[in-house]
């Protein structure tokens, strides 16, 4: 009976508990459970400012569609036609080949740094150094089961032989694979390697690491089957890379036929015997520049869209296709907005990159140089798949910065290349685009692009005047319309 009279005050402390907890549930006063809420309001905020934002472009893009037009029309049909293959026609009848180190490639440079100045852009050359290999005399005979030449070509970096030549049998072999399970019978020995072309991509490391593979197990030099789909008894050349700490042994590229025509030999069991001779050496590293040709920006210009080919090529045909085309229209683009009186907002930079064919040389000292400055960097683009008739752009950015890109190819219409691809692709931009800055670059209708890559073939012969017309104007209303937006492309 005690707890009788102490009752109405339980009751009335329990009803306090309760109230004080239902207002403490409603107004969720824990700090940590606040920061929460509000950390979730202010990503939401930010989530719907950058959707209005690329919304807001992506509307503003459709303004271009006149601008466009008259980029396309001066380019396909108005006084600026067929005039980006004429001026690589002069350029590379003038040059010829322009291999890293060369006489050539400093031609080249002063050459193009003197049209583009004439052509009244800005126009500056930033040094850099770049390797510097000589080919020298080289030359390959079958000895035996007959005597045949064979056409070759040294690859880049490659030491060549003695005086008097390396004279030895052939062992030849598809793959890697197959080198290490025959690793015992290549002591000694010419290694060819005739492997199938599947794609460059995943071709092109023989060429690469070839040498050094067939070097671990005792090969005195090997020969590559060109990389290559297609051939009229046409060597491809190209770099080559020594591994560490492996003996470096001469090596060059060869025919199809010739491989295939070693290959079925071997396969009679008949004996193969191959003198090489090769005059290769590399000289120390040699000073060069990459050339660069600007539109200055009227509201940024300290932001900057790159647009980029590389002006070096091998030491064979005329680097027309490679890289000739790519140099041109990114000049071409900028001679086709200045002719216009169009001005964009931020800087149009087209740099004619050194080096490239050694690994991006060249624009890897250009990253290194300006990467403080990589968040002015818009947009980057190279062309360096050859000029042929564009197919699409391509491109490397987040999701909302592809939104607005996909506005942009929308203006290319009259030219039939609305599509836009993932990803971008590029030696010389790899670097920009790996430390997030937006990425394009050109994709041709290229079914034939490797049949004269690295070749005596790459000349004009290759090029078609409309075609490069059509790169020309896809390049420049893609570079001018996303120099020229409110805003720069989301990152």
């Amino acid at each position: 009976m005690a707890w009788e009279g102490r009752t109405p005050f339980l009751l009335s402390s329990l009803s306090l508990f309760i109230s004080l907890s239902v207002l403490l549930s409603l107004c969720d006063c824990n700090p940590r459970s606040t920061r929460s809420v509000g950390s979730a309001d202010a990503a939401r905020v930010e989530s719907n400012d950058t959707a209005q934002n690329v919304s807001d472009m992506v509307a503003k893009v459709a303004e271009y569609t006149d601008v466009a037009n008259q980029i396309i029309d001066l380019a396909l049909s108005g006084a600026a036609q067929n005039r980006s293959y004429r001026r690589l026609a002069d350029f590379t009848d003038a040059i010829g080949n322009r291999v890293s180190g060369s006489h050539n490639l400093e031609k080249a440079i002063d050459y193009m740094y003197k049209a583009m100045k004439q052509d009244g852009l800005d126009v500056h050359l930033e040094p850099v150094k770049v390797p510097h290999w000589v080919r020298g005399e080289e030359k390959a005979e079958m000895v035996a089961p007959r005597a045949k030449n064979l056409a070759i070509l040294g690859l880049g970096s490659s030491v060549g032989t003695p005086p008097e030549g390396i004279e030895a049998e052939v062992m030849v072999v598809r793959s890697f694979e197959e080198l290490k399970l025959r690793a015992n019978e290549a002591t000694g020995k010419i290694v060819v390697f005739n492997q199938p072309f599947v794609s460059y991509g995943e071709t092109v490391s023989y060429r690469s690491n070839g040498a050094s593979e067939a070097a671990k197990v005792g090969a005195v030099a090997t020969l590559i089957r060109s990389i290559t789909p297609f051939s009229i008894n046409s060597p491809h050349t190209g770099w080559q890379d020594y591994h560490d700490g492996v003996k470096h042994i001469p090596t060059a590229c060869i025919t199809l036929e010739d491989a295939e025509l070693m290959s079925r030999m071997v396969h009679r069991g008949q004996r193969v015997v191959v003198k090489l001779t090769m005059g290769a050496k590399t000289l120390p590293d040699a000073d060069s520049f990459n050339t660069v040709a600007e539109i200055a920006g009227w509201e940024h210009p300290e932001q900057v869209v790159l647009l980029s080919g590389h002006l070096d090529s091998w030491d064979v045909g005329q680097g027309a296709m490679d890289d000739g085309g790519g140099v041109m229209i990114s000049w071409e683009a900028l001679s086709l907005i200045k002719d216009l009186g169009l001005r964009p907002r931020r800087t149009l930079r087209a740099v004619l990159w050194s080096a490239e064919e050694q690994g991006g040389v060249g624009a890897q000292q250009y990253y290194d140089l300006h990467k403080v400055n990589k968040s002015d960097y818009n947009l980057v683009m190279e062309s360096d798949m050859g000029t042929f008739t564009p197919v699409a752009l391509q491109f490397t950015g987040n999701n909302a910065a592809q939104k607005v890109m996909e506005e942009v190819v929308k203006l290319l219409a009259p030219i039939n290349t609305t599509q836009l691809e993932t990803p971008a692709d590029g030696e010389d931009i790899s670097a920009w685009m790996q430390a997030g800055v937006p990425g394009a670059s050109l994709h041709v209708a290229d079914s034939k692009y490797f049949w004269f890559h690295h070749t005596e073939g790459d000349t004009m012969t290759v090029q078609d005047p409309r075609d490069m017309d059509l790169c020309s104007a896809l390049w420049a209303v893609v570079a001018y319309v996303v120099a020229d937006l409110p805003e720069m492309l989301p990152r």
